[in-house]
């Protein structure tokens, strides 16, 4: 089962808003094919697995067992259902990690192959998968994105200087943002944050899809020029619109007083399954205050800043557990998670 859980980290940043999925094919403890979902709209896992198989393994597949990181589908969506092709390839028995919420599958995927014989084994490695798709799982079950909060921090709690861009974490970790901004959906910024750094808000130093980039822009401040209008990726701007014709940048009016539930319910209805908020401070705070969160990243250098703007204030969340903490170069990552 974690061979399922490697290959389908494969597909991240590629697959959302449908999970990531690994399937191995076994027979008798030799691995015969394998497979993960590539990308979003085509063959899924179980379908790469057995069309790994060897030709002169092909009539070894009444006797081998699949091994999948998640349900197989029920339903007819971009590709036909994979509990037909595993019936149809006459497979003897399933082990699964995590039943899939989805209500178009919810079961009934392990109910169609034990009414046809097939023996099923579910819950393996249970949390295990539900984390490997743990934005899979809210989007379906909260109605929305998974959030994920982000900021570097010096070891004194401070964010950056008023009005200046402050570099606080390492080329390393640097390269490590860049890896997360690769598998999620969608990265946000405020205004503030837009005027001082002038980012890019892409994944340059690492491979993979870029996200789409959205930043607030409630009185058209961000200047035509700024790299976020560079018009290079898809992009919102969260304000009305700028002068101008652009192709990938979209101006979304929304209500500003509001914004928060308009932006999580319009990313959902778009198929953005995460949505990764990098600042500043006053948007991370927002998104605190409404409990609005799935898991904070903070990285710390020991650098001392001695004042400027304080980080947000995670004292008295109550719902969070710690999900670790590891050193990249000379900063400290820490994740917490919010309990369910």
């Amino acid at each position: 089962m974690r061979r399922c859980f490697d290959l389908a980290l494969q597909g991240a940043g590629s697959v959302s808003p449908n999970p990531m999925v690994g399937a191995v094919v076994v027979y008798e403890n030799t691995i015969l094919g394998e497979g993960w979902h590539r990308q979003f709209g085509g063959p899924h896992a179980e379908v790469n697995a057995i069309a790994s198989v060897p030709p002169e393994h092909q009539t070894l597949l009444p006797h081998s067992t699949l091994y999948c990181s998640l349900e197989p589908c029920f339903h007819h969506g971009k590709t036909p259902p994979c509990v037909d092709l595993i019936l149809e390839h006459r497979i003897p028995r399933v082990v699964i990690s995590t039943t899939d919420p989805n209500p178009k599958v919810a079961g009934q995927s392990v109910e169609k192959l034990r009414a046809a014989g097939v023996e099923v084994i579910t819950g393996v490695l249970e949390a295990e998968g539900r984390w490997l798709n743990r934005a899979f799982f809210t989007w379906i079950t909260r109605k929305r994105p998974y959030i994920i909060l982000k900021w570097a921090q010096s070891a004194d709690g401070i964010i950056a200087h008023n009005g200046q861009q402050t570099a606080i974490s390492g080329a390393l970790t640097q390269r490590l943002v860049h890896r997360w901004r690769s598998e999620v959906d969608a990265i946000l910024v405020g205004t503030t944050t837009a005027l001082t750094d002038n980012p890019r808000l892409d994944n340059r130093l690492y491979f993979g899809r870029p996200p789409l980039r959205i930043a607030l822009d409630w009185n058209s401040r961000i200047a035509a020029k700024a790299h976020l209008l560079d018009d290079s990726m898809p992009t919102w701007i969260l304000g009305p619109e700028h002068p101008g014709k652009w192709t990938n940048t979209v101006f979304q009016n929304i209500n500003q007083a509001s914004w928060v539930i308009n932006l999580l319910e319009k990313l959902r209805a778009e198929g953005y399954a995460s949505l990764l908020v990098e600042g500043g401070a006053r948007i991370h705070q927002q998104f605190l205050d409404a409990d609005l969160w799935d898991e904070i990243r903070i990285i710390e250098n020991p650098v001392l800043l001695g004042n400027g703007v304080a980080a947000p204030d995670t004292v008295g969340l109550g719902a969070m557990e710690n999900g670790g903490t590891f050193p990249v170069g000379d900063d400290r990552v820490q994740i917490w998670l919010r309990k369910e």
